[in-house]
């Protein structure tokens, strides 16, 4: 037991210590903790350490998923959904395809089905390393690709991993495959969704931030486990209740609850990021034992890494540039829309403009399509509001070569490959060999990639013009300013009279600034919604109205 202890002591030192001196070195901190749990590998205590796969899939990623599904800007995620769509499904299948071709080529006697299945297990990107980007200035569009990417892609995966499983013992057949992939998908989602909006409306009701916070770490098992139970996608519905309580959480939190969360689940993420790539380091003499007592050469196996490695950031580029291009024509179709979608817009913002649509509407009744009531009418402002800020979004934002590049060097593979290579059945043929490759892939993916992302982003990525910024950010806090006051002339401020008790004065005070709060952050989750800020500032002004309603009533607390 004491050796366990000490154990944990040295881990949680040497996250610390890479989180802190990784960056100030100019290497990311995924990188050190590979290469220290590496170097830890050939200590004799850790020799033959072996991490139990399924640890890691159900036990470890359905939490950091949900944690950056929580934290991703929802409304940057709803702009980039088709590329995060096309980069988490069709990317991934066409990989292992590719990949299974390759490998059935180089690998005597594999076949395609194996060579599929590891190709599977090869293809997604690793939310966890995808993390290094963060710490580059890179485009924030690129970021929400990625990410969303890194969020869906590992399920879309290991449904194609079990299908190539299957399709060894049986007949294959296309359509029983996407029956399988779609059903995963819509059950999972279905029960995220469900399991988001339960947790929402059981944690509103509790008052207590540390257990609320305690609740919070359940949710990703309460979405995944039965998700699992039901063939479908356990990492899907994880991330989908992410999502719906990201969206959610602050029409439905208190402040202090969600600072809370916010706090406790930054240094779950450390943590378990952190032993995430340890344990990958760690395991690599068990690796090359296994390999090595099956009669496979390390320097073959090596440049099989390689060359998989290579087809990958090579079927990513085919992939990407197509994407990008199809992106920037849409955005020049939805750019042309501009002037007509203003008129929209301001017609909207007058009585008369509301009503002419009305009675357009009432026109389209009369011919049988229903209709037009007030409620439609909202939505269609809503509608217009957000395309308008899409299109300024995407005007702010847009995606050129460079761009490309970095989405492309940017997917890197880490311990989700390392551990999803562990789950191929004992009867798979050469399966010691497939198993160091896929670890090879990750650690070459790791070194290559991600040691060489930052200096990439700083070389290729475009100048910005520090006055141009400037004024944007200026425009930006301009508008929400606006909001804000608006929102706070809804209420008239409490006057003290000369005989006012001074408790009751200031209970009325506290009242008014509480209910101005409450309507501001509405307002500017409206805004949210609506895109039309920059999400992260968006996220500073949230931030601080947080702080200001828990000092109002950390005071009111003090006063009692």
């Amino acid at each position: 037991m004491t050796e366990l202890i000490i154990v944990g002591v040295i881990t949680f030192v040497v996250i610390a210590g890479a989180a802190v001196l990784g960056p100030r070195l100019g290497i990311a901190s995924p990188l050190v903790l590979v290469a220290v749990g590496i170097a830890a590998s050939f200590v004799p205590v850790f020799e033959q350490v072996h991490i139990d796969p399924e640890l890691i899939l159900q036990g470890v990623l359905p939490l950091l998923l949900y944690s950056s599904a929580v934290s991703m800007p929802t409304m940057n995620f709803r702009r980039e959904f088709g590329a995060i769509s096309g980069l988490s499904v069709l990317l991934v299948i066409a990989s292992s395809l590719v990949l299974g071709v390759f490998f059935m080529l180089v690998i005597p006697d594999l076949g395609f089905a194996w060579g599929v299945a590891l190709g599977a297990i090869i293809s997604p990107t690793d939310a966890v390393a995808t993390s290094i980007i963060k710490q580059t200035p890179v485009s924030k569009r690129v970021v929400s690709m990625l990410d969303g990417e890194s969020l869906f892609n590992d399920a879309s995966a290991l449904v194609v991993l079990r299908t190539a499983i299957v399709a060894v013992a049986a007949s294959f057949s296309f359509w029983a495959a996407a029956g399988t992939f779609v059903y995963a998908v819509a059950v999972a989602a279905a029960i995220g969704g469900l399991v988001g909006w339960l947790n929402l409306a059981a944690r509103r009701r509790v008052t207590n931030p540390a257990v609320n916070t305690v609740l919070s770490f359940t949710v990703p098992f309460i979405a995944s486990v039965p998700a699992e139970l039901l063939e479908a996608s356990g990492l899907v519905a994880a991330v989908v209740a992410g999502i719906v309580t990201g969206i959610r959480a602050p029409r439905e939190l208190s402040p202090q609850n969600r600072l809370s969360d916010s706090q406790n689940w930054r240094t779950v993420e450390l943590v378990l990021e952190g032993v995430v790539f340890l344990t990958m380091g760690l395991q690599i003499q068990g690796i090359v034992a296994d390999l090595q007592r099956d009669h496979a050469g390390v320097l073959p196996a090596v440049l099989v890494a390689i060359g998989a490695l290579a087809i990958t950031i090579l079927v990513r580029a085919a992939y990407v540039a197509p994407l990008l291009r199809g992106l920037g024509r849409r955005h020049r179709r939805s750019a042309a829309m501009q002037p007509r979608l203003e008129g929209l817009q301001e017609k909207l913002a007058t009585p008369e403009g509301e009503q002419e649509i009305l009675e357009r509407g009432g026109q389209r009744g009369r011919r049988g399509r229903g209709r037009t009531t007030g409620r439609d009418l909202d939505r269609f402002r809503r509608r217009v509001t957000q395309s308008l800020g899409d299109i300024e979004y995407f005007r702010r934002q847009p995606l050129g070569w460079r761009e490309g590049v970095i989405v492309v060097w940017a997917g890197m593979r880490g311990a989700v490959t390392v551990a999803a290579a562990q789950t191929l059945p004992i009867e798979t043929p050469q399966r010691p060999l497939l198993v160091f490759v896929a670890f090879a892939v990750a650690v070459l993916s790791l070194l290559v990639q991600g040691g060489t992302i930052g200096p990439l982003v700083q070389r290729i990525a475009p100048k910005a013009d520090p006055a141009e910024r400037r004024a944007e950010m200026e425009a930006e806090h301009t508008g929400l300013m606006q909001i804000l006051r608006d929102s706070a002339e809804q209420f008239e401020q409490p006057t003290r009279s000369a005989d006012q008790p001074r408790d009751e004065a200031f209970l009325a005070e506290r009242r008014y600034r509480l209910d101005v709060i409450a309507a501001q952050r509405a307002a500017l989750l409206d805004a949210r919604d609506n895109g039309t800020f920059d999400a992260d500032v968006l996220a500073d002004e949230l931030a601080n109205l947080d702080a200001a309603q828990i000092a109002l009533e950390m005071r009111a607390k003090n006063a009692e």
